[in-house]
């Protein structure tokens, strides 16, 4: 069936593509996020161990509707871990660091995401796509937010 919600296929295909980065660097985070959770250890542990909850679970919420929005413009979500390694911009974590280091790594995964998100906003203004500029904007205000917590532990 034509989709037909005032933005041209080709506007929504760029726009898609962006959100699928999006969606790449948010699991892709929310999944180093959830293994910091479960590896953190130290004399902030309760601390951290918490906070980092807090934070895999509004990443892990935060999935679904950039995969909804990809599939209300009328493309396929990306939905495996080979198409996220390939379209990610989050550093991988294949050890467990130390507390601190965790938290320098979560300050970088929020900061790409937030540089991720600002690169699809072109893409929305072009296509007058206000719901996906919505959503962006909605994702830079807690990715910038959350690198602005997590760094002032670092102080």
């Amino acid at each position: 069936m034509t989709i037909d919600i005032g933005i041209p296929e080709a506007d929504r295909k760029e726009i898609a593509d962006g959100l699928s980065a999006l969606l790449a660097d948010t699991f892709s985070l929310y999944l180093k996020t959830h293994g910091f959770h479960w590896n953190v250890t130290g004399p902030m542990f309760n601390t951290l161990h918490t906070m980092f909850m807090t934070q895999y679970t509004e990443l892990w919420n935060a999935l679904d509707d950039i995969a909804e929005r990809i599939r209300s413009l009328g493309f396929p979500a990306p939905a495996s871990s080979t198409r996220y390694a390939a379209l990610t911009s989050v550093t991988e974590e294949t050890g467990v660091p130390e507390a601190m280091e965790m938290v320098r790594q979560l300050v970088a995964g929020h900061e790409a995401v937030a540089r991720t998100a600002r690169r699809v906003f072109p893409a929305a203004e072009k296509g007058g796509d206000e719901s996906t500029a919505d959503l962006l904007t909605q994702r830079l205000q807690i990715h910038e937010k959350t690198a602005w917590m997590l760094r002032s532990l670092l102080e």
